[in-house]
């Protein structure tokens, strides 16, 4: 019998807002920029790029090249998607052990 594989698809997940959380929480953790922006990107695929393009004020292909592997958007960019998914960043101490 051969196994068949299907393709594994992030956004079937991000269904509520403590999904979301956590998601970032980890993705922040673990440091990796490229990461960080590919969860911001299946977000807000998530939600539906049109609509986060509307929210935030940009072009909806424009979105999708923020969001392309290897790409490196501008600072402003993640911040105007990242309000119009609801979301804030907040910066805590590391407390040294």
């Amino acid at each position: 019998m051969e196994a068949t594989l299907s393709l594994f698809d992030m956004t079937q997940y991000l269904d509520s807002e403590e999904a979301i959380a956590e998601y970032l929480t980890q993705v922040l953790e673990e440091g990796d920029t490229d990461e960080l922006i590919r969860a911001i990107g299946h977000i807000a695929k998530a939600r539906g790029m049109s609509q986060i393009a509307q929210e935030s004020g940009l072009g909806r292909e424009s979105l999708y090249k923020t969001f392309a592997p290897g790409s490196k958007p501008r600072f402003d960019t993640i911040a105007k998607v990242v309000h119009s998914l609801g979301l804030h960043f907040q910066i805590t101490p590391v407390r040294a052990s």
